[in-house]
């Protein structure tokens, strides 16, 4: 409510009493009225009605003019989500063992499901996953296919997971993860035309497009170059991770060595360093449970609280009563209590 509200408030009595010789009726003046004390004073007896009326449109005039409002206040958290498109290696070579934290042997593809499902989800330690960001998953072996398009439902794209096989048919056996790459930079990019429920997803509220590639071999298959997928990722503004899960040993957390990485490898650190994402080598549960937790760390969602005034213009009620009774005291004057000066 506005400061003038109040104001005009206080100036109707003296508007009022200012104007109280105007509102009254033209009267005669007689000697005396004993003659007519027994007449019926009839529609007489209503002449007040349009003079408070009047006065009541004047009243009403005012409080229009005070421009009369209500408002509250209120807070909103708005997170700047990710999207994420986590593309994993599904190829034969996936089904050779590493070393879990307990010095378990167990299968590549084992761990890597467990990684990302924490990933996703959170461990309640380290991880602290991923609820308020957009997921898509992305599997490859000779030929790369979308298992989960970018989605905010995490229970499905969680049983998804759970489910990924190593693909044991020789004719689709190999590794593309270059067209594994270009496919998630392509969805990323054409995140607007996705449908999600009964909308669409505000793309302005997406900050940040990340793709999260896990693999333990050469690219060898597909139309695309992993080169040519990374340069398609940084013209559309995607950042990429890479995860080399095999046998070299190398330092995954404070950085990698260069004169101890493969040929292969060396190209997936080169897609790292030109999409402004990195690499890291993985040799084991541990150290590629701390290549996740890096890349947790660094892609996280803001969470900003922004407050808001509502306010809801209420000079329409007194304006609509405020023509209604002079309109009525019109109607009044001009019919039943017809007055004749």
């Amino acid at each position: 409510m506005s400061f003038l509200y109040l104001w005009v408030l206080l100036l109707i009595p003296v508007v009022l009493f200012a104007l109280r010789g105007r509102l009254r009726r033209t009267s005669l003046q007689v000697s005396s009225l004993g003659l007519w004390t027994d007449t019926n004073a009839g529609r007489a007896r209503y002449l007040w009605i349009p003079v408070f009326l009047r006065r009541l449109a004047l009243v009403l005039l005012l409080v229009t003019l005070a421009r009369p409002q209500a408002g509250s206040t209120y807070s909103m958290d708005v997170s700047e989500g990710i999207a994420i498109q986590l593309l994993v290696d599904v190829s034969s070579s996936m089904d050779m063992n590493v070393r879990d934290l307990e010095g378990q042997n167990r299968s590549r593809m084992e761990v890597a499901k467990e990684m990302v499902e924490k990933f996703i989800a959170g461990d309640g330690d380290t991880l602290q996953g991923r609820g308020e960001d957009l997921l898509g998953l992305i599997t490859f072996a000779r030929y790369a296919d979308t298992r989960s398009p970018l989605t905010f439902g995490h229970d499905a794209l969680l049983q998804i997971v759970r489910g990924l096989e190593v693909q044991q048919r020789p004719n689709e056996d190999g590794t593309a993860y270059g067209d594994a790459l270009a496919l998630a930079a392509a969805r990323l990019q054409n995140i607007e035309e996705l449908q999600f429920g009964q909308g669409t997803v505000q793309v302005d509220a997406i900050e940040s497009r990340v793709i999260i590639l896990l693999t333990d071999g050469e690219n060898n298959s597909g139309a695309h170059l992993p080169l040519e997928a990374a340069g398609l990722a940084k013209e559309w503004g995607c950042r990429i991770y890479c995860i080399s899960l095999g046998d070299t040993d190398g330092n995954t957390a404070a950085g990698v060595q260069v004169e101890k990485l493969t040929a292969s490898e060396k190209t997936l650190q080169h897609i790292s360093d030109e999409t402004g994402g990195i690499f890291r080598q993985a040799t084991n549960y541990e150290s590629l449970l701390s290549v996740y937790e890096e890349i947790d760390l660094l892609e996280r969602s803001e969470i900003a609280t922004r407050s808001f005034d509502r306010v809801a213009e209420w000079f329409w009620l007194p304006l609509t009563l405020a023509v209604l009774s002079l309109l009525l005291a019109l109607v009044l004057e001009a019919s039943v209590i017809r007055v004749v000066p």
